[in-house]
Formats: structure tokens, C-alpha cells, sequence
């Protein structure tokens, strides 16, 4: 009996005569544990792919950054990373809040090769990791239920050019996110962003933020 697979998965798997490829792969890749090779790819990323599902039962993918290493293997069945300030909507941590199952991919670009992992979520303000993740709001700890190698080959190609200018730095503090700039929310903003904007040069339209969106300056 499978427990990856649907009767969906299993309509289309025999529409295409791929049912016993299917159950093969599950018999090689598909664990519920972290090996150590898992937790060397893992550690070496400083991006990924969180997928949640929302209070209306819909799916939502976010991107989440930061420096290499920030999503930490904590033992073989669990993960850690921490979020970081975003836009104050909490949008992936609100899901996760209501809905603690998650799916994760893990990509190298420059070395063609994925990992997908399922899992459940739960956050934290007071997590003993938190020191640790600089600039952390909270600490995501995952549960792992299922991980596996995806097929590399429809990876395209990219080498990274720079790491962001805004990931959370022990060494100096984070810019002040651009668009925390806009004349139309300065009036709404966090008490620990008031004056900001000042300091950084004072509010811009949304034609002017644009105009950095589209030149890679935002």
C-alpha cells in the first residue's frame, strides 16, 4: 500500500503505464528520515521554496532567503529555519498557524539537483534557536513526514551574482526595506519602523518605487 500515492496519482500513473516505475521510485527515495547527505544539501542552501495552504484551503508558494546555512537540520526528523521581517502581512506564518502541513523544495541552480520535503510546522517567539538566527521573528521548526530527490534534468542553469543586501546580518543592521518607503504607508507602519524612512531618504511615490522595482534597486 502506498502512501504517497492517490487514486489521482494512480489514474494517470496507469493512463501512461508508469505505475510500476512509480512504485519503484517510492521503494528508493521516498523516507521519513534525513540522511546525511540530506542534511549537507540542506544546510548549504540560502533559498527555497515554502509552500502552505490558506484558511480557505488554497495553496500559496513563498520564496524564503537568507545567508547559507539558515535553515538548520536540527536531528533526522527535523528542520529549523527562522522568519524574518517581511511585509507585516504573516501571510506563510499565518497559514502555518491554521494549518500546520507544509512542502519544501530545496534547489541548487548551479549544480542542477532538488529535494522535496512534506512535513508539519509549528512556530515560535521563544524558540531556544532564535539567538542563533539573526534577526529572526520567530523560529519555524518543521516535523518531517516525507523527503525525496526530485529529477534534476528541466533545472535550468544560473549562477548567483550577490546575496541580498537585506538578509540579517550579525555585522551591521539591515537596510530598510524599499517599498516601507511609499508615501501611502508611512502612516501604518510598525512602531519599530517610524523614522526610517527619513533616515534612509524620505518617502517616495509608487512611481518611484517602481522605477527601483524594475532597475533591481528595490
Amino acid at each position: 500500500m502506498s502512501n504517497v500515492y492517490s487514486e489521482g496519482h494512480r489514474a494517470l500513473q496507469d493512463q501512461f503505464a508508469t505505475r510500476k516505475m512509480a512504485d519503484r521510485l517510492e521503494e528508493m527515495i521516498v523516507k521519513p528520515v534525513l540522511g546525511d547527505m540530506d542534511k549537507a544539501f540542506i544546510e548549504s542552501r540560502d533559498m527555497f521554496f515554502l509552500s502552505t495552504v490558506d484558511h480557505e484551503g488554497f495553496p500559496t508558494t513563498s520564496y524564503k532567503g537568507g545567508d547559507a546555512g539558515f535553515v538548520r537540520v536540527v536531528d533526522d526528523r527535523t528542520i529549523a529555519f527562522p522568519s524574518y521581517d517581511g511585509n507585516g502581512m504573516f501571510f506563510s506564518m499565518g497559514n502555518i498557524a491554521t494549518h500546520r502541513k507544509v512542502g519544501i523544495l530545496f534547489i541548487d541552480f548551479e549544480n542542477p539537483h532538488r529535494l522535496r520535503l512534506h512535513g508539519e510546522a509549528t512556530l515560535s517567539a521563544d524558540d531556544p534557536l532564535l539567538p542563533d538566527f539573526t534577526g529572526a521573528e520567530l523560529v519555524v521548526r518543521v516535523s518531517v513526514s516525507k523527503i525525496w530527490i526530485n529529477c534534476p534534468r528541466y533545472i535550468h542553469r544560473y549562477r548567483k551574482l550577490d546575496s541580498s543586501r537585506y538578509v540579517p546580518r550579525e555585522a551591521c543592521e539591515a537596510p530598510l526595506a524599499e517599498w516601507k518607503r511609499l508615501d501611502v504607508v508611512q502612516d501604518v507602519l510598525p512602531p519599530k519602523d517610524v523614522g526610517r524612512p527619513a533616515q534612509a531618504g524620505g518617502p517616495i511615490t509608487m512611481d518611484e518605487y517602481m522605477e527601483k522595482l524594475m532597475k533591481g534597486e528595490a
